[in-house]
């Protein structure tokens, strides 16, 4: 699916094979070399999506995405060469919808934004009910919104398509390449470091809340599941 694709990159060889890359899958790829200009050109150009680099002259990706997030939900690709989860889970908490550790292949950020694009275009999500619950979560399929015990609970787009896709069959293990497909849309396989990194952001949000439920649970050697059933 073509779109239009904003990449704020400082490197000049990785923005020239980003481009290369993306618009051989036909996307209009507009670019910028720093945070200041890449904020512009985000509110001025609307993309479709964003691939942003976390260390930028200017402004960083960090604080460009917190902004992005206020104003629009934008899918956002990350990349970093940081490598501590600490640092990942930074860009995914402030709303990124994926990650791609430098040096990355061309090839493979690709097919994140094919991915991305691609759910992001057949949200299948508010199927059924609209809204489920399970030992106090509530997630609200139509306003998109997250309660544990009644309060609130802020969550980036990505982190509510997987809590709604293993909330939906409570007690069912998923296995990464599973949940991949339900709540990211990839089309091959390779993707789980990226899981584990959205479930370690959303335990954090949703486990750390009154009544502090172990609601997530680690299927070893296979995924994750919902509750205890």
């Amino acid at each position: 699916m073509p779109a239009k694709v904003l990449v704020v990159e400082d490197d000049p060889h990785a923005i020239e094979l980003v481009r290369l890359y993306l618009s051989r899958d036909g996307h209009d790829v507009i670019t910028a070399s720093d945070g200041l200009e890449g904020l512009r050109l985000a509110r001025e150009t609307h993309p479709d999506l964003l691939v942003l680099d976390l260390m930028l002259p200017g402004m960083d990706g960090l604080e460009i995405c917190r902004i992005i997030r206020e104003e629009t939900d934008i899918p956002v690709i990350m990349l970093t060469a940081r490598v501590e989860e600490e640092d990942r889970l930074s860009g995914l908490d402030l709303g990124a919808d994926d990650y791609v550790t430098k040096p990355f292949s061309p090839r493979e950020l690709a097919a994140r934004v094919r991915a991305v694009l691609r759910r992001t275009s057949r949200d299948s999500l508010e199927n059924g009910p609209a809204e489920l619950t399970y030992q106090g979560v509530t997630v609200n399929l139509r306003g998109r919104s997250v309660s544990v015990g009644g309060t609130p609970v802020q969550l980036t787009p990505t982190e509510f398509r997987l809590l709604a896709t293993l909330i939906k069959e409570p007690g069912r293990a998923f296995t990464r390449e599973l949940l991949i497909d339900r709540a990211f849309g990839y089309d091959f396989e390779g993707f789980d470091r990226t899981v584990d990194a959205h479930i370690s952001s959303l335990r954090r949000k949703i486990e750390t809340m009154p009544p502090k439920s172990r609601y997530i649970h680690t299927v070893y050697g296979l995924g994750y599941r919902f509750g205890n059933s």
